[in-house]
């Protein structure tokens, strides 16, 4: 008879049962990962727990080692006072064993059996608790009891050799009858060797341990609920000393959390006088110190401020004169000697900075005053990139230098206010002129969805590490010492920096020494929309590696 093969399982069957198990185990590793950073963060965040999870294990460790030592001094005891008993009922029965088997015929095997009843009747009530005897006559044709079985063959030996023997074994259970199936429980087995004139004899005591294992499980049970108990109370008082701990440092830190979030009435509520309440009052003694601090300063800025939006208007009707009596000057310059006529041109000069200052000064108070609003509506970047190099084409020319233009040949439209992009342009580009050592400056425009880029690179001297983020502080300059042909008022970048915020922009400044610096105004393409990210990248070489990628 032939037996047939099953069919193989279909590919496309075996190759589903492949996916599901790789789904699946890429599901338990997900799942993993989860829990386990779950876990992990928990960790680091929660004192209660990494005190709560100390103590438990600290505390498991101890009542182990406490509970193992008292179980097994208990128990080595307990079976220590059972094994001198047994010898001593032992000793004390060997006299009336002796006594009972001189009177007994050893041919005759019933004779052995009451001689065993009645050295068992005469040794009750001892304090050696419950047992059972065995007597075995040596060299005879008797048949073996069946309690004879349960004795060790080792032991017979040693009894054999005139010894007094004891050995922990296997012995049949109290109140089992000998023609009875046999349960064996844990016991303790004496024998000794009697000597009479009707032969020789072994004696054999077989202790059942119940009552003792009973009592070592009863102690073993109580240890270990107690050791239970022992480590969930002080579970329970770790993390209930813990909380009066942490719950005043956790409410230190929400208040600093608030405080730094500008909420200077944050204070904590101090009760007793304790080292937590010192860290109360210390922490509402620094409050009121730094709400007064920053108080002074609000006012000390806000007089600033009104100072300087003042005295910029203060100063506007004296300029208005003063620029009439230098026009005048300076459209009569020609019936001047040369050395008045060259002081009328610098006086025209140096009155155009003093009204570019006074102008950005007036511009800055507006913006400290929060005054500055923004008149937004679509326009096409492109133009506005137009009017910026048209107003620095002049400058370009006397400085040597090439703008080159790079827009995209189709509208960019952005919700913008054009007068405040192009004065941010007017400064970017002649910061470049300014700085560009007569190298070509280049004017990018990058656009997608979301946002709209420009970049101003300028290949001159460019910024030293660390003036990146100083560039736009109100009048710095990276060089003191370096005399340029404009002569800015030391506000542009501070101003384009205003101007940028309040279109929800970005403005930021890259530059690295001798190579040159790159400038990027990052905006929104819609009005209230939050930027993510920016078309173009801020550091040049980027855009070199990613060209050298679309060459490869």
């Amino acid at each position: 008879m032939t037996r047939s093969a099953l069919p193989a399982a279909p590919p496309a069957e075996r190759d589903a049962v492949a996916a599901g198990a790789v789904r699946i185990r890429m599901f338990a590793s997900r799942l993993w990962r989860r829990v386990y950073a779950r876990s992990s963060d928990a960790w680091r965040r929660s004192l209660q727990l990494r005190v709560g999870a100390t103590t438990v294990v600290v505390a498991s460790i101890v009542t182990i080692v406490i509970g193992v030592f008292l179980v097994d001094k208990v128990s080595g005891g307990l079976l220590r006072a059972k094994r001198d008993a047994a010898i001593d009922q032992a000793k004390i029965g060997l006299g009336i064993a002796s006594d009972e088997l001189q009177k007994t015929d050893a041919g005759v095997a019933q004779d052995l059996v009451n001689a065993e009843q009645n050295i068992t009747e005469r040794l009750s009530g001892s304090t050696a608790g419950t047992f059972r005897i065995v007597v075995l006559q040596r060299a005879t044709s008797n048949p073996t009891p069946p309690l004879a079985t349960s004795i060790p063959r080792g032991l017979r030996q040693v009894v054999q050799r005139n010894n007094l023997a004891v050995q922990y074994a296997q012995v049949p259970a109290p109140g089992v009858g000998d023609q009875q199936p046999q349960r064996l429980v844990n016991g303790l087995i004496v024998g000794e060797p009697i000597q009479v004139r009707s032969g020789q004899f072994e004696l054999y005591y077989l202790f059942p341990l119940t009552a003792e294992q009973q009592t070592i499980s009863l102690i073993q049970r109580t240890v270990l609920v107690a050791g239970i108990a022992l480590v969930v109370l002080l579970l329970a008082i770790a993390l209930l000393v813990t909380r009066q701990v942490v719950q005043p440092v956790r409410v230190a830190a929400q208040s600093a959390g608030r405080l730094a979030a500008g909420d200077l009435s944050q204070r904590i509520t101090v009760r007793g006088t304790d080292d937590l309440a010192r860290l109360g009052q210390s922490f509402n003694h620094m409050a009121d110190s730094l709400q007064r601090q920053i108080r002074r300063l609000e006012d000390l800025s806000r007089l600033q401020r009104r100072f300087t939006s003042d005295v910029s208007h203060e100063l506007r009707t004296p300029l208005t004169t003063i620029r009439m009596a230098a026009e005048f000057l300076h459209g009569s310059r020609t019936e001047f000697p040369p050395e008045m006529a060259r002081a009328a041109e610098l006086l025209r000069a140096e009155l155009d900075r003093f009204e570019a200052l006074l102008a950005d000064l007036l511009e800055i108070s507006r913006y400290d005053a929060g005054a500055a609003r923004l008149e937004s509506e679509p326009a096409d970047i492109r133009g506005v990139v137009a009017a910026t190099v048209d107003a620095n084409r002049m400058l370009a020319e006397r400085h040597g230098s090439e703008l080159v233009v790079e827009v995209p040949d189709v509208p960019v439209t952005v919700d913008m206010d054009s007068r405040r992009v192009e004065r941010i342009l007017r400064n970017l580009v002649g910061n470049a002129l300014d700085h560009g050592e007569g190298k070509p400056v280049v004017i990018t425009v990058g656009y997608d969805a979301d946002a709209v880029a420009i970049t101003v690179r300028d290949h001159g001297v460019g910024l030293k590490p660390g003036q990146a983020g100083l560039v736009f502080n109100r009048f710095w300059r990276g060089d003191p010492s370096r005399s340029r042909l404009t002569g800015g008022t030391g506000l542009g970048l501070a101003i384009s920096l205003e101007d940028a915020r309040l279109h929800d922009g970005w403005l930021q400044a890259w530059g690295d020494g001798g190579r040159g610096a790159q400038f990027r105004l990052t905006l929104p393409r819609r009005a209230g929309h939050t930027l993510m990210h920016s078309p173009l990248p801020l550091d040049p070489d980027e855009v070199d590696e990613a060209y050298e990628v679309d060459d490869r």
